[in-house]
């Protein structure tokens, strides 16, 4: 099966000229003959070969991303969307998902929310989606929104970040936390899904909780919690039926279960 370079109006925009060229002189600089990249690689010397000639459009993807692993590097892959609205399409996505779980705490009693928390602290930076404070109990809750996951181990990495300085951001507000909670809240998708299953345990260790449990945890955040969970949207719902549609994150079974 080759691999496509357009699909369903989408253009996957790589240079394969200069593609090839790159390969030549990583495996040159190295001493590799393409005999020697290919063994590496674990592919035929002349997947190599038709690389190096720029000729990888031909070629399965996941065989040019062995060769490309197999020299040390990493290959990215550049979508354009009907004439570069992607962003636009991705961010009216990533409001959408802010807007529906805003208005699921707009009516949950003792909460308030903060959105699009910019900070920069000893040289580091970011924006926390939202902070949610319960002012009772003195719980801080740094919220994550996904509608796609792409790097798990960048992701955890950054969520992570934001939870260790939570407290110091806070205060800003006048917020002394007693304790952080964070929710990494995915877009209910088949892809999410998907990926969320590959790196299920890593995902788990670092967010244990399963989602089902956050609607009780909102209402009595006597405990700190990290969860992640599956968000489905329904239109004009209310808060209830928002936080109804909170999904657990199941571990996937094993043979014999």
């Amino acid at each position: 099966m080759n691999w496509p370079v357009s699909r369903a109006g989408q253009t996957l925009e790589m240079d394969f000229a200069r593609l090839g060229r790159i390969v030549r002189v990583l495996r040159i600089k190295k001493g590799w003959r393409q005999s020697d990249l290919a063994a590496r690689a674990r592919v035929g010397r002349s997947v190599v070969s038709m690389i190096e000639r720029g000729r990888a459009r031909e070629l399965r993807l996941d065989l040019l991303l062995c060769v490309v692993e197999a020299l040390g590097g990493a290959a990215t892959i550049q979508i354009q969307w009907r004439g570069g609205d992607l962003a636009r399409l991705l961010n009216a996505r990533h409001s959408a998902l802010h807007e529906s779980v805003a208005r699921s705490f707009a009516e949950l009693p003792g909460w308030q929310i903060a959105p699009e928390v910019s900070f920069s602290i000893r040289g580091e930076k970011g924006i926390i989606d939202i902070i949610a404070w319960h002012a009772a109990t003195r719980t801080l809750l740094v919220i994550e929104l996904k509608t796609e996951i792409v790097d798990v181990n960048e992701l955890l990495g950054t969520l992570d970040r934001k939870r260790r300085l939570a407290s110091e951001i806070a205060l800003e507000r006048g917020w002394l936390a007693a304790r952080v909670a964070t929710w990494l809240i995915v877009a209910d998708s088949r892809t999410n899904h998907r990926r969320v299953a590959d790196h299920a345990t890593t995902l788990r260790a670092a967010l244990p909780a399963a989602g089902r449990t956050m609607s009780s945890w909102l209402r009595d955040p006597t405990a700190p919690i990290a969860c992640l969970s599956f968000w489905t949207d329904a239109p004009h719902s209310g808060t209830n039926s928002d936080l109804a549609t909170v999904k657990r994150v199941r571990r996937p079974r094993t043979a014999g279960a």
